[in-house]
This record gives C-alpha cells, structure tokens and sequence, in this order.
C-alpha cells in the first residue's frame, strides 16, 4: 500500500487533490493537518440521508455479500437510502466511485476492501464535508483525517470457535500416525500473507488444537487474491492431495468448499454458509456481522456526530458470529462452541493465550507490533502483556503475523 500522511485542509487546497497524497507525502510525519477534533458534522434527517457502499466485487463473493446483506439490513432498520458502487478494484477507481457517490449527495461512505485505504483517503482530503469509513485499514490512528475512520470486528474469536467446531469432526476421524506419534493434519486456503489472514488461520487452528490432545498439523497455500475461484479450488485440492482431513479458508468464492464437497473432505467456511451446495462436508463457520457497526455509522452522521476514528466489535456487539452448524458437524458440536464463547466472553479464555503455542519451539515473551501504519512495517507497540498476545486491543485492524510451530506455509512469495 501507498504510504501516506495525514493531510491538512489548507494543504490539501494547495496542493490538490488528486496530486495532494503524492506531493504532500514527503514528511511521512502522520501530524500534520487539521486535528480531528476540530472536523464538525451537520445533523442530517434520516430521510434525507444517502449512505454510499463500495465492494470490491459483487454477491458473487462471499466477502462482498457478507457487506451487502449487512447494509441492506442496516439501511432498512434506519429508514436511510443506499447507494452502491460494486466491482471497484483497490486502484484510482475506488476514489472516483467514491467522488461519484459525493456527487450523488452521500454523507457517509463505506469501502469493504484492504487496498481501498488510500483511495479512500485521497477521497476524504477532498471532501471534508463526508464521513468516509474503511473496513480492514490501518491508518485513520496516525494520519489524522478527521472525517475518515476504520472498522473491524474481533474476528479471531469467531475462528477460534469455529475451529472448536473443526476440532469436534477431527475427534470423530482417525488421526495419522508417524513415528509412533498421533497428529490430525488439516489445510487453509489464505488470500495473502497478511496479519488479517495469518491471524486468521493461526486462531483457527488453535481452536481446533483446544479439542485435541493429539497434535494439530496445518498447511497453508495463499492465492494472492482476494476472489479467485480456480485458485481457491486448486489450493484446497493440493492441501488435500498432501492429506488434509479438513480444510478451512480465508478466501471468497466457493472454489474451496466446491473442492472439499468433491472430495468429500469436512469443511469450514468463512463470511458465509455452505450448508445447502455443500450438504456432506459443510461442517461450520464464522463471520463479522457488519450490521451493528453499519447502524451506529448511520446514527452518528444522522446525528451530527463523528465517527469514531478506529471502531472494533467483539461477541458482545454482535459484530462476530459462529453460522449455522452443517450434517457434517460432530455430535456435542454446539455445546462445546457454547462453552468456549462463553469462557471467552467471561475473560477466562484468551485465544492468543502463549501457554497454548510455541514459536521456534519457545514460548513467546515479547513481540514488537506494527500498530502504528506510517508505512515503514516496522514494529513499536509491545503486543504480549500477561501471558497473552493483545490481538485487535490497539487497533482494529489485525496485527497479529507470526507463524506457530506445527503451522507450514506452502508458495508464499
């Protein structure tokens, strides 16, 4: 991603908008501009509201119909009126939806996509009078727009408890034996190897090692794609030609499911239920319920108000989900996700718990985060506090990016 800075109003007249983030960005202070307190937002009658929506693709993709079935459901409950932009790919077409959406009268804009962030932001300098909000970004903290905002939810819990629920089907396979050792061996499909999917994939599988006493084995294959039906598909049929006994994913079309399905192989999925095309091996899964969120963004331009500059929703806003469970779920399943969530709803149940992982065979004490996104990728903020790892605790968006012990990565770039 673009590295930028944060943009005062003067500057961003100055310079001009669509040259502001490129001549403006010499500093990379993150501090210069107008503070965010000093933004100011007009009421605005509901009736009278557009919210505008941008998707990376369409309901075709899992991800992007998770967004669209939220804002629909959110824009309805607040009588307001939605406008969308779909198929907007994370380039300069994603500000010029974005301005087109400011042209048609929106007061309030949401993208869905990571490397929406910096056109998102360029749309923000220009249009002070918009709120412009972003799920998955990293850089509302330290660039200091006042009128643009980040979102996400605590996600990892919900992957903890669906991998309880993958835990639960391993119990009932027999597991692999090598050396007079017992492990279950199961595979992920990621997107990128970003700390949104390594954080996902590594509180996965610590959930399904919570079920276990034997060991837990996991290999991961990125696409480098968001939404890449044949690549999906075909990373899960080599996970599965290595001998994964289930399969999970953060990925956003049905290529992994559809595989596992032929193959007959358990699956969990991600953002969406695969229960009725996939009835023999859909077993569970976990999404961010980004409805909560939509309706206080809407409350917040309806009266008046800003946004809150980094928001991030847990199991008690709403904002994660375990989805239906599957025939091919274990017997027992539900009850076990139930105690789990509840244990981590309580606070005695850490899912980046570092009694519970090694890396490089040790127990990890300390771990320099990149919280901070000035763009340097370099960690400052010391994310291990008592025994655990504070994931999602200093911002939003994930920041957890190390790869455990029994976790293999395959064709990373």
């Amino acid at each position: 991603m673009k590295k930028l800075v944060s943009l005062a109003l003067s500057a961003v007249m100055a310079c001009g908008v669509a040259a502001s983030l490129a001549a403006c960005d010499n500093n990379n202070s993150g501090s210069s501009g107008a503070k965010v307190e000093d933004y100011e937002f007009k009421p605005v009658a509901a009736k009278d509201l557009k919210v505008g929506l941008i998707c990376l693709h369409d309901e075709t993709s899992t991800y992007d119909k998770n967004f669209l079935d939220a804002m629909e459901k959110a824009v309805e409950a607040k009588g307001v009126t939605l406008l969308k932009q779909l198929n907007k790919p994370e380039d300069s077409e994603c500000y010029d939806a974005a301005a087109d959406l400011v042209s048609q009268g929106c007061k309030v804009i949401f993208a869905d996509s990571f490397g929406h962030e910096a056109y998102m932001m360029e749309a923000a300098a220009k249009y002070p009078g918009v709120q412009f909000c972003h799920a998955t970004g990293t850089k509302s903290q330290t660039h200091n727009l006042g009128n643009y905002h980040n979102a996400f939810a605590s996600i990892y819990e919900g992957r903890y408890l669906a991998g309880v629920a993958a835990g639960m089907k391993l119990k009932t396979m027999t597991p692999k034996e090598e050396n007079g050792n017992k492990y279950y061996q199961i595979g992920y499909v990621g997107a990128f190897p970003y700390a949104e999917v390594i954080s996902g994939y590594t509180s996965f599988y610590l959930g399904v090692q919570s079920v276990l006493e034997e060991t837990v084995k996991m290999d991961v294959t990125y696409t480098y794609s968001w939404y890449s039906p044949t690549d999906e598909q075909t990373g899960a049929e080599f996970l599965i030609g290595k001998g994964a006994q289930l399969i999970s994913q953060h990925a956003d079309s049905m290529g992994a499911p559809n595989a596992c399905e032929t193959a007959g192989v358990p699956n969990v999925t991600y953002n969406v239920s695969t229960k009725e095309q996939c009835p023999k091996t859909y077993v569970a899964g976990s999404r961010i319920n980004w409805q909560p969120y939509f309706e206080y963004m809407i409350d917040c331009v309806i009266n008046g108000e800003q946004i809150k500059t980094d928001w991030t929703g847990n199991l008690s806003t709403g904002s994660v989900e375990v989805l239906e469970l599957g025939s091919a779920a274990a017997e027992g399943t539900s009850a076990k996700i139930d105690e789990a969530k509840s244990a981590l709803e309580a606070g005695t149940l850490k899912v980046f718990d570092t009694a519970k992982f090694t890396v490089g065979g040790k127990t990890l004490t300390s771990y320099l985060a990149d919280v901070k996104d000035y763009g340097d990728y370099k960690g400052e903020t010391e994310a291990v506090k008592n025994g655990e790892f504070l994931e999602s605790y200093y911002r939003s968006a994930p920041y957890f990016n190390i790869i455990i012990d029994n976790i293999t990565e395959y064709n990373k770039k």
